[in-house]
């Protein structure tokens, strides 16, 4: 009795390790498999035809770019080609569902992707309704060409060379009476990889529009401005929003007319409309005109950020030595003409642009020249607007720089609507002629730093610092100036009062010419790193925290910036410590890495300081900052890298 006990237990025992045995089985290759148990079902609730999908649709893959650099982005386009009559379901995202139906969902998805590459989730276009008779609802869909955009960016640790990429692409084809069978591919796709050196051009061109152009909506909803500390954004994904951004780009426009690029024209103009100030009408047509000059030079501006390729900032003009020398002459000549000296004929073009002519002509080339000297410089809320004008459509980009123009023009207005503000200017006589003589040696300081800064952009040789010694001709014109001041006040004035005033005045002009040529020619008391990509990547392997400033020979406000900011003793002391790498990115001259990098921290205009934690966040970027801003923003980054 016991021993069929004991066989019977063992019969039970082996029962039950054999069904164990079978459950681990089956629920392992349950686990292994989900997916194609999943899909297998899938086939089952679906209205499946035995015809394949891939006789139906046709894909195929597209590059953005031939090739790319490190540190920037390239784009895969996943295109499929779905006939009339047909569709493909919309991604999981937009896929509606319907009771007693399965819908396979389109998918892309990277599973092989070099070290250094970082993927974006793709992006899918939006999904189309459809009435389908197998289904009681509304479908969601993709139909005609259907292109789904992979954004990978490419790490600054990765060196050129040939680069491959594996992805995976799922669809269902269906029509409006059944679906087919579903479809499952691998793609292999490579790109090659170059040195920043290497030109990289964009192809497909019409393929990626529809990626650029979402790109613009996703990134442009709030635009952030930041001057000095005061900071706020706009929201221009509504109406009022765009209002105000263009309100905040005319006071960008307003605020260039007392930047040091444009001050030099200021009492020219004043000048001129206080010979015609007894004129009411005369001086107000003038003061229109040259406010239409102006608006002309920034519209044509826009017009060029539109629809040329490549060309995004107003300051790009400064880069091209050609561009910054002929207007170097011009003020030149202008200058010439201050003093009274056009005893020989000169081209008729000339005497457009002389503003002792009050000519309407004179008056629309000297609002051109004035919108046109304005453009080394960027005054608060302008470059963040402009930058959000280059990434939109052309009619936006060309009536955001509409309204800075109109911002700059606005001052002009102003002057020749109130003739009583410029009545007191001398018109004829010694004082009047002196005026014109100090202005113009002052326009010969102006046309040397044009033609100086041309010349340094023609001999810079980067990641070397440009050539500064033109700094010392603009410093002798502007204690000429001073000086001529003094000897001439000395000679005409009748007043002690006048006298002692504007000797001072000249002393003081003399004084800071001196000074100002021994700092702008100086390289400064903080050792900067200048710009290269290995130096910067040396910096991010020694985990210090990075502060680039990018600048230009010819930024008037970065040298202000540099000069009455940077190189403070707080800021100075600051820089001093182990821990922080300052790096200069000088992009006076050819200096395409330089160029891309400004692209990549999100800006087009200059000066610009950002600063990066040691893990390679940024913590801070500005335009117009302060020094306790810097301070504050070294210590996040310190923070941060705990």
């Amino acid at each position: 009795m016991k021993d069929k006990k004991t066989s019977k237990g063992q019969l039970l025992m082996k029962k039950f390790l054999v069904y164990f045995t079978l459950w681990l089985f089956i629920g392992s290759w349950a686990l292994n498999t989900s997916e194609a148990i999943a899909a297998e079902i899938n086939d089952l609730l679906s209205p499946v035809s035995k015809e394949s999908a891939d006789e139906i649709v046709k894909v195929r893959t597209v590059w953005s770019q031939d090739r790319a650099h490190p540190e920037s982005q390239v784009i895969l386009a996943v295109i499929f080609d779905v006939p009339k009559d047909f569709h493909i379901n919309a991604d999981q995202s937009q896929i509606i569902t319907v009771k007693d139906l399965v819908l396979i969902p389109t998918k892309v998805q990277m599973i092989k992707v070099p070290e250094g590459i970082t993927v974006e989730s793709p992006r899918f276009p939006q999904a189309d309704q459809l009435k389908a008779e197998y289904a009681d609802q509304p479908l969601m869909v993709f139909s005609g060409r259907t292109v789904i955009y992979l954004a990978m960016k490419i790490d600054e640790t990765v060196k050129p060379g040939q680069l491959s990429v594996k992805l995976q692409i799922n669809y269902q084809a269906c029509d409006k009476k059944t679906c087919y069978m579903p479809k499952k591919t691998i793609v292999k796709e490579s790109f090659e990889v170059v040195e920043l050196n290497q030109k990289s051009v964009e192809i497909n061109k019409e393929i990626f529009k529809g990626y650029y152009a979402a790109q613009a909506d996703v990134t442009a909803k709030k635009v952030a401005f930041d001057l000095f500390g005061l900071t706020f954004s706009l929201n221009v994904s509504f109406w009022w929003g765009k209002i105000l951004l263009m309100l905040t780009a005319a006071m960008g426009g307003v605020m260039l007319n007392f930047t040091p690029c444009v001050l030099p024209i200021i009492p020219i103009k004043i000048m001129s409309l206080s010979t015609t100030a007894e004129d009411r009408k005369r001086c107000i047509i003038l003061g229109l005109t040259m406010s239409f000059g102006v608006l002309v030079f920034w519209l044509a501006l826009g017009t060029m950020v539109a629809l040329i390729s490549g060309f995004t900032a107003a300051n790009q003009l400064f880069q091209y030595p050609v561009v910054t020398i002929l207007i170097g002459g011009i003020i030149a000549v202008m200058a010439v003409g201050m003093w009274g000296q056009f005893s020989f004929r000169l081209p008729d073009f000339i005497y457009m642009i002389n503003p002792n002519q009050n000519s309407l002509m004179g008056s629309f080339g000297l609002g051109i020249l004035t919108a046109i000297l304005s453009t080394p410089c960027t005054a608060p809320f302008m470059g963040a607007a402009a930058a959000w004008a280059a990434t939109q459509n052309p009619v936006t980009t060309i009536t955001t720089f509409g309204f800075i123009g109109s911002g700059m023009a606005l001052p002009y207005l102003i002057l020749s609507a109130s003739p009583g503000l410029v009545k007191k200017m001398p018109k004829t006589g010694p004082a009047s002629e002196l005026i014109k003589q100090v202005m113009g040696l002052f326009m010969l300081a102006a046309a040397a730093y044009f033609v100086g800064s041309g010349l340094s952009v023609l001999l810079s040789k980067p990641p070397d610092p440009p050539e500064t010694l033109y700094w010392w001709v603009v410093m002798a014109f502007c204690a000429a100036a001073g000086g001529w001041l003094v000897y001439r006040t000395v000679r005409i004035a009748a007043r002690r009062r006048q006298t002692v005033f504007f000797v001072a005045l000249g002393i003081i002009v003399i004084a800071l010419s001196f000074i100002g040529g021994s700092r702008l020619t100086d390289r400064g008391p903080i050792n900067w790193i200048n710009y290269t990509p290995e130096r910067f990547n040396e910096a991010v392997a020694q985990q210090k925290i990075i502060v680039l400033d990018f600048t230009a020979e010819w930024c008037l406000n970065c040298k202000a910036l540099e000069h009455g900011v940077l190189n403070t003793r707080k800021i100075i002391n600051l820089f001093a410590s182990s821990d922080i790498a300052p790096i200069k990115v000088d992009i006076t001259g050819n200096n395409p890495s330089g160029k891309e990098k400004l692209k990549q921290v999100g800006s087009l205009t200059i000066p610009l300081l950002v600063v990066y934690s040691s893990d390679k966040r940024i913590v801070f970027k500005s335009d117009f900052y302060t020094a306790d801003q810097i301070v504050d923003a070294v210590r996040k980054a310190r923070e941060a890298s705990r």
